[in-house]
């Protein structure tokens, strides 16, 4: 069978050329020349006898042919990457690579892991935490489905919609947003926080990490009805974690992720000055394959522990 295939490297060349539709783009995700691009697509179209692309002024397209077989490809390489996944997996079930973003990694999950590794310690965990992985006002062309093999993910842990298919959803919480403050700007009388009309004296700060359903103070001041307050004024940060930063230094008044900010409310180093809340679209949700070929008895313990961590904080 090997001797009737053309070379995997012209393979994988009319892959990523067909998908990116673009020669530069594939080099540079390659990490080959263009011209070597170019050498390959040549020589896997002499190979089947026809063009694959069609070459336009500043664009290509695929041919008929190219099209009809780009899906069986893309079904062939994915078929290699679970073999190569089942190969560095085989040697131990105990562990697991989990995804998400750095906020919810550092201000919820890191803080509670040694219950985990207490009730599992023959599991070792590698946590990935990647601004990237919620959802975005824009959806690029990379799927699920190709992150979790690119990236040899267990579970992503995500802030979104809970649309995936094809994959195991578990709904972890639904979040509201509140503001928070450092207990010193209570203490000024000179720039009163007594009530949401007061936030006219106060420096706002902004989560402006770009994905859907961020808290907006816009959003919270209209549910209010409260007006003449600028509320796109204030200092604005694309991390979360930064912008809580910002509010326990006492920098202005944050309007943040409730689940967030509650180990710094409940520390003392953040409080609530007006318990208001916005309840968010978005929830958090813990994903997985479906496939049998993952590793399930880790990831199974990952949920079911996640899941009564949950449990145990009823303002989820």
């Amino acid at each position: 069978m090997s001797q009737q295939l053309p070379p995997l490297n012209a393979l994988r060349t009319f892959e990523a050329v067909a998908r990116l539709k673009s020669f530069t783009k594939a080099a540079d995700e390659l990490s080959v020349t263009r011209a070597a691009v170019s050498h390959q697509i040549k020589n896997l179209e002499e190979y089947v006898g026809f063009a694959l692309f069609e070459r336009h002024t500043r664009s290509i397209s695929l041919t008929p042919a190219g099209e009809v077989a780009l899906p069986k490809l893309r079904e062939g390489f994915n078929n290699i990457a679970d073999a190569v996944h089942l190969m560095t997996s085989h040697q131990s079930n105990e562990n697991i690579t989990l995804w998400m973003a750095p906020s919810f990694a550092s201000k919820w999950l890191v803080p509670r892991l040694h219950s985990f590794s207490s009730r599992y310690p023959d599991i070792d965990i590698q946590i990935n935490a990647v601004s990237g992985l919620i959802d975005t006002a824009e959806k690029d062309s990379y799927s699920m489905e190709e992150l979790f093999r690119s990236e040899d993910a267990d579970v992503v842990i995500v802030f979104g919609s809970g649309d995936y298919p094809g994959f195991a959803v578990h709904k972890l919480f639904s979040v509201k947003a509140v503001p928070v403050c450092s207990p010193a700007l209570l203490n000024n009388p000179d720039k009163p926080l007594n009530s949401p009309e007061d936030l006219i004296h106060h420096t706002l700060l902004h989560d402006n990490t770009p994905y859907k359903g961020r808290p907006q103070w816009n959003k919270w001041l209209k549910q209010e009805g409260i007006k003449g307050i600028d509320y796109d004024r204030g200092l604005k940060f694309n991390y979360i974690s930064l912008a809580i930063d910002s509010a326990i230094d006492g920098q202005g008044v944050l309007l943040s992720i409730e689940a967030m900010a509650r180990k710094d409310i409940e520390e003392g180093r953040l409080c609530v000055p007006f318990d208001i809340s916005l309840p968010l679209e978005m929830s958090y949700y813990a994903i997985h394959p479906e496939s049998a070929d993952y590793n399930h008895h880790a990831v199974d313990s990952f949920i079911e522990w996640i899941a009564e961590e949950v449990s145990t904080e009823p303002q989820l």
